[in-house]
């Protein structure tokens, strides 16, 4: 059986890691090296990098950092933020990334996603969606959230899987922050739409919402986090081994 998978997040703006609520009011946590090494010797199972102004700035990404991160860590590592071209892709695996997340510049470019799973293989291309309910449905957001693409979530996000995307990060908008549960509704729509694995963010508080997202969602591969990981509220190998207790897989 598979083992479902626990994954942090570092929300990376100017070299230190934030977190904010709806992906507003970010405040600093910590420095992303220490973050990332504290989480890799402390049973994560991979680890997050987005540098969440990025693509807001028009700007690449930060590599000098990153690369600091990935020289300290020894899980998977998955970066994202300001990726809109293949020499982006490039540039973050060489400085020691396993898999690239793109966003915004999949919207912006709709062959991104084909062209870098040909050149780099669909494991290493991940879609990171950003989606928010819009009079009822739900929407794809770009920029960190900011920006409303009008385009539909569960269809866009079908369409990059088949161009090639091997993982899917869905993030919703309206759970981020508030620690009242994973977005379910939206993560099933999505989840009976594709068939790789999906990552849920956005909205977990206690250990018991990762219980409640794998009891109910099998086909969810892992859950992702942020500031109940970066506080203490929640402590990976505690909640390791409360899954295990309710017969959830995980890797001890």
């Amino acid at each position: 059986m598979i083992t479902k998978r626990i994954i942090p997040c570092l929300d990376v703006r100017n070299g230190r890691v934030v977190k904010g609520t709806n992906f507003q009011g970010l405040q600093d946590v910590s420095s992303p090296v220490e973050l990332g090494k504290y989480y890799s010797d402390n049973g994560a199972d991979e680890l997050v990098f987005y540098d969440i102004t990025a693509s807001a700035e028009g700007r690449k990404l930060f590599t000098d950092i990153l690369t600091q991160v990935a020289s300290t860590i020894f899980i998977p590592l998955t970066v994202g933020g300001g990726i809109n071209t293949l020499d982006d892709f490039d540039r973050v695996l060489k400085c020691g990334a396993d898999k690239v997340s793109v966003n915004s510049g999949a919207i912006r470019n709709p062959d991104l996603v084909h062209d870098a799973a040909r050149l780099y293989g669909d494991q290493c291309v991940v879609l990171s969606a950003d989606v928010k309910r819009v009079d009822g449905k739900f929407r794809v957001f770009a920029k960190g959230g900011r920006e409303d693409t009008g385009m539909e979530a569960i269809s866009w996000i079908k369409k990059c899987v088949d161009n090639g995307a091997g993982e899917v990060v869905l993030n919703s908008i309206d759970t981020d922050g508030v620690k009242g549960g994973f977005d379910l509704e939206m993560l099933e729509a999505v989840s009976n739409a594709v068939d790789v694995p999906v990552i849920a963010s956005g909205g977990a508080g206690c250990m018991e919402d990762f219980v409640a997202l794998f009891e109910r969602l099998p086909k969810v591969d892992a859950g992702l986090a942020a500031s109940i990981f970066h506080f203490g509220q929640v402590k990976i190998p505690e909640l390791k081994a409360l899954l295990k207790e309710k017969n959830i897989p995980v890797r001890l």
